[in-house]
């Protein structure tokens, strides 16, 4: 749980109501607005620069980012590399914008802006991961924080075999975290083995590795979210699954720990944060669609506020 100062609240999570989280994130907001962050108030915040394909739902992709990043404290900025037609069912027209218009934004935004953490989720097309790679290399210091969004939440196919050869070819090494659910990590790495998927991406350059549990049907009541940290090891962090189907969960994730790199965390300090975020996001999904609940990224600001739980860390 991210707090100034370091505290870490007891959290049992064998409770699902999510009200005390929101109680502490709410108490502790208000501590940094009326202490500690009036010494910063005029200093810029950490710039995430987010490059997606736009959802009108406000589910995922920037808008989601945009959302998720504000929320934690970060000013977003934004690269569009593509254009949906998607509602909360799922994905029913895309179209990728070319490299000129997705370079041409960025080098504009760039120019003015300075990045503290790149962070990509659907890039659309095999030239905009060039795009992208050419960036990165070009911004060594700036770390990069990779969702690899292989298709919709329902499972709508985005990208083809030439999309993922250039994505392991010239964006793998420019990585800094990696973040893709199960099935993401088997294709990308093209085995059925987890161990050996780590490997790849480590030997391809990838610093480190989040890989996602909600797809892993082997653990029933938890979602086992496992950071790789290259010559590290690995580290847990466990939540109760969550009853449901949610669009935007790994945006929210990937966004909210790009966040926390910005603000200054290590990637396994980041890591906890972001998920105990994601969490208590997905406890407050709304569901204003026929389809998949969206995750509530600013943690009901106006709800009544009794109550709650979260996320523990193995």
């Amino acid at each position: 749980m991210f707090l100034r100062g370091g505290f870490t609240p007891k959290i049992d999570p064998d409770v699902r109501d999510n009200t005390a989280f929101i109680r502490i994130w709410h108490i502790a907001a208000s501590f940094w607005k009326s202490s500690s962050m009036k010494s910063v108030a005029y200093k810029a915040k950490p710039v995430v620069v987010s490059f997606s394909a736009s959802d009108p739902t406000g589910g995922a992709g920037l808008q989601a980012d945009l959302l998720t990043v504000a929320a934690l404290g970060c000013q977003p900025a934004t690269v569009l590399t593509g254009v949906t037609a998607q509602d909360s069912l799922g994905v029913h027209w895309f179209e990728a914008l070319s490299a000129k218009q997705t370079l041409s934004q960025a080098q504009v935004l760039l120019a003015d802006y300075t990045p503290a953490v790149f962070k990509a989720g659907a890039l659309c097309s095999a030239d905009n991961i060039r795009v992208l790679a050419q960036l990165a290399r070009q911004y060594p210091q700036t770390p990069l924080v990779v969702d690899p969004v292989l298709a919709s939440g329902r499972g709508d196919a985005l990208v083809h075999a030439d999309f993922i050869r250039c994505f392991n070819e010239y964006l793998l090494p420019q990585v800094a975290v990696l973040t893709p659910n199960l099935p993401e990590a088997l294709r990308l790495a093209n085995t059925t083995d987890v161990a050996q998927a780590i490997d790849f991406f480590f030997a391809r350059g990838v610093k480190a590795v989040l890989l996602t549990g909600t797809h892993d049907e082997t653990t029933e009541n938890e979602v086992i979210n496992r950071l790789f940290l290259a010559g590290q090891g690995e580290q847990r962090y466990i939540c109760l699954r969550l009853q449901g189907h949610y669009h935007g969960s790994g945006c929210t994730l990937a966004s909210a720990l790009s966040a926390f790199i910005a603000r200054g965390c290590d990637f396994a300090d980041a890591a906890q944060r972001a998920v105990t975020y994601t969490f208590a996001a997905l406890q407050s999904a709304t569901s204003p669609g026929r389809g998949q609940q969206i995750p509530d990224r600013l943690l009901g600001w106006s709800a009544n506020l009794e109550e709650g739980s979260g996320s523990t860390h193995e």
